[in-house]
């Protein structure tokens, strides 16, 4: 058969071969699917091979990825056991959410969830929290995409490269396929692991929904000698203050998915180990390239512009947790065991599990709120000095959010809300002046440039914001 009769199934055929260095004859289902690193039912895998010739065969110089193969990747994993829920850990837990709402009532002023929370399974924790993982990993799910159709690229002998340039949205599905398997992957092991819903610390479910998984609950208190009891209320009540908070404070959750998209706007592949990767790639070894993907080799190390997006994520994630800690210490404080429980779930959360870690890996993202403890120190001083509805009324607007220097020391804050509970306006700063003078259409005093520069968001701001090792410039500041 002359070339130009060729079908785009063999033509897809023979640039599979000659890019992944196959020996000719078809090729092997079972082999691609090796090549993410996981046993893929036949149905899914020839599924992956209609979408991959698909692409082939209709040319053109951009390649979506399909995350419907992460989702049934994802479900794959997490329903392999087939285990429900019962009706007796239904009922337990539908006890412990009421319970943990009536307490909840007399720790924050924020209202009660819309809908009622409920137990779930972990493929139903998959639906649920997809979306938001897509969102998070597009970007490097991107990266990787155009780096694999560059580097292929570059790697393909003379002969292949006018079949190359014609298949540029075939090798971008490729990557996007590989990547968005491999997701999946991690995300269906994350659902074996997650305790409830807001377990990650990120607002991975529906906004205003709330959930417990039964059976990573029974794991998770299985070696801790804690009755059932007080362990399912006080996972509950923390679950309800998480999804409370998110739910009164609704910019916060385009905040903090803000906050990780400028993190991984920063993010790219690192070709010269992708090429290393793919000139020594052996189909009959997949292993390393599912290791690669991973382990995060295929990242570089973060950028300056990434370490400082990542220290504001952490100092928001902390502001979040440290608020839910000291919450739920409140509203738990009948339990004889509550100290002991909370330890259990602050070292659980700075440590994550082994999905987690490989998470963090694939996507480049480390979701620890490290200062988790600092921040809980500083709610608690908050609370002490002007009570409950004073604290939660700092999550009303953007503006009134602690920022990182709060922190640090909270006295500056606890002195700003004392003052106003006091009916006293607060002192204005130098910046407050600064401002008030430009308004009034002044010019800035001697000395005031970097100042002025800080409220107009001047490049002259931004580098004095950063010699001063200032981690929260770019946050609102309080009133």
């Amino acid at each position: 058969m002359a070339d130009d009769d060729r079908s785009p199934e063999d033509e897809f055929q023979e640039l599979i071969r000659q890019l992944f260095g196959g020996e000719g004859g078809q090729l092997d289902p079972e082999q691609l699917s090796q090549l993410a690193g996981m046993n893929i039912d036949p149905a899914m895998m020839q599924a992956l091979m209609r979408q991959l010739q698909g692409a082939f065969a209709s040319g053109g110089d951009e390649g979506g990825i399909s995350w419907d193969l992460a989702q049934r990747q994802a479900l794959h994993i997490a329903n392999q056991d087939g285990l429900g829920i019962t009706d007796g850990q239904r009922t337990d837990l539908e006890q412990a959410f009421s319970l943990a709402t009536l307490w909840l009532s007399e720790a924050t002023t924020i209202s009660e969830l819309a809908t009622a929370p409920r137990a779930m399974t972990r493929g139903a924790w998959v639906e649920a929290t997809l979306p938001v993982w897509q969102q998070l990993a597009e970007p490097v799910a991107t990266s990787i995409a155009d780096a694999l159709t560059g580097a292929l690229s570059e790697q393909a002998p003379e002969e292949m490269q006018g079949l190359v340039q014609g298949a540029r949205r075939f090798m971008r599905t490729v990557g996007g396929s590989l990547f968005a398997t491999q997701l999946g992957h991690v995300v269906g092991n994350l659902s074996k692991e997650v305790v409830s819903g807001g377990d990650v610390g990120i607002p991975l479910m529906p906004d205003g929904e709330a959930a417990i998984l039964p059976q990573n609950f029974a794991d998770f208190g299985r070696d801790l000698e804690i009755p059932d009891d007080q362990l399912a209320l006080y996972i509950a009540t923390r679950e309800l203050a998480h999804a409370r908070l998110f739910r009164h404070a609704r910019w916060l959750r385009l905040h903090v998915i803000s906050q990780v998209t400028d993190f991984a706007r920063g993010i790219r592949v690192d070709t010269s180990a992708l090429e290393e990767l793919a000139s020594r790639f052996d189909p009959s070894e997949p292993e390393e390239l599912r290791r690669a993907l991973e382990s995060g080799a295929l990242l570089p190390a973060r950028t300056d512009e990434q370490e400082t997006a990542l220290v504001r994520l952490e100092n928001l994630l902390a502001t979040i947790e440290g608020w839910v800690d000291v919450v739920t210490a409140q509203a738990t404080g009948r339990l004889p065991m509550a100290d002991r429980i909370a330890e259990a779930v602050r070292r659980r959360r700075a440590v994550g599990g082994p999905a987690e870690q490989a998470l963090a890996s694939l996507v480049g993202l480390t979701l620890r709120p490290r200062r988790m403890r600092e921040a809980a120190a500083m709610w608690q001083a908050v609370t002490d000095a002007v009570g409950v509805g004073a604290r939660d009324a700092l999550w009303d607007y953007p503006d009134l959010m602690p920022t990182a220097e709060d922190i640090d020391d909270p006295a500056a804050l606890v002195a700003r809300l004392e003052a106003r509970a006091r009916g006293e306006e607060p002192a204005p700063d130098e910046m407050d002046d600064a401002l008030a003078r430009l308004l009034a259409g002044e010019e800035p005093r001697a000395g005031e440039e970097t100042g002025a520069a800080d409220v107009t968001g001047d490049e002259t701001g931004d580098e004095a914001g950063d010699e001063s090792g200032d981690e929260g410039t770019d946050q609102p500041r309080p009133v």
